[in-house]
């Protein structure tokens, strides 16, 4: 902290161009985040050369294709259902805490307990499986939720979704095909090194006791995220499409002394809408999807409305 990132050229080359699945009757809505990007972020400041670091790191390791979940996670998938996602523990030593399940008492190991000391570094936190598996169909769904219960932020916390690999010292949003909600700022990221945009006034601060959700629309590629039950205005539209290029994984960033829980649906979540159906993780892994959606070819990506 304290330093100021490297203003230099931004990589932004990714694979995403927009389109949907096939049930999709018309193309949505295409508008990039109408808000400018900050130069310079209100709190959290990443070092120059943790910017150039990942910046390399981007160009020397191209995006994951998407893959097929081994067997044995889907066995698990159709077993427990969304209890079957975790968090992976970073190998890093910038991560100073502990990644554990909270067992039945909580619900199953749906439930993850992250607990970091004053000494974590920048570290981005993924799920050990995909929220959005592009291969697989979505059976009619409307798209995918997750939540963070806040015991203790005195460091920060961010929230939001990364295709791997990502560099595991950026937080989410921050470099290409992530996007995030930091939580110290209230400020939105997408493949955004800089000071991030302006989100949201309804929401002033985060306290012990908050929950933040993340959300993803399948037809018009939105990120939504909510506070406290209540659904707050998308923050992206037109990300991760077409979704069939794009594995994209739960992303948590934290720093500092913080303690938190994620929830993939191992409890009720306060957004009682994810807790349907039509939102729960599970529901799109398991089947291969058929196709691409018919206008795949023909939707512009988020970077280039973004640049228009």
């Amino acid at each position: 902290m304290g330093f100021l990132k490297s203003l230099k050229g931004k990589f932004t080359e990714h694979q995403s161009s927009s389109g949907g699945d096939s049930h999709v009757m018309a193309p949505p809505q295409w508008a990039p985040a109408p808000e400018v990007s900050h130069k310079y972020g209100l709190w959290n400041e990443a070092p120059d050369d943790e910017y150039d670091a990942a910046e390399n790191f981007c160009l020397e390791y191209p995006p994951q294709l998407p893959r097929l979940i081994p067997s044995d996670a889907v066995d698990r998938i159709n077993a427990i259902g969304c209890k079957a996602w975790g968090i992976e523990v970073p190998i890093t030593p910038r991560f100073v805490g502990t990644v554990q399940n909270l067992g039945d008492s909580k619900g199953g190991p749906g439930i993850v307990r992250v607990q970091t000391e004053a000494e974590c570094k920048d570290v981005c936190l993924l799920s050990d499986l995909p929220i959005l598996a592009g291969l697989y169909d979505t059976h009619g769904k409307t798209g995918i939720y997750y939540e963070i219960y806040i015991h203790r932020m005195d460091g920060i916390i961010a929230i939001g979704t990364a295709c791997r690999p990502y560099p595991a010292w950026r937080l989410p949003g921050w470099n290409r095909l992530s996007a995030g909600l930091h939580l110290d700022d209230f400020r939105k990221f997408f493949e955004d090194p800089d000071g991030g945009r302006d989100y949201t006034d309804a929401v002033t601060g985060i306290n012990s006791g908050d929950t933040i959700g993340c959300g993803y629309e399948f037809a018009s590629g939105t990120l939504f995220f909510t506070y406290n039950g209540m659904r707050l205005p998308p923050a992206f539209t037109g990300i991760y499409l077409p979704r069939h290029n794009h594995d994209v994984f739960a992303a948590i960033g934290v720093e500092g002394d913080c303690d938190f829980e994620v929830n993939f649906g191992g409890e009720y979540f306060r957004w009682k809408e994810g807790s349907e159906w039509a939102w729960r993780v599970e529901g799109h892994v398991g089947r291969l999807g058929g196709g691409s959606g018919a206008y795949d070819d023909e939707l512009p990506s988020y970077s280039e409305v973004r640049g228009m």
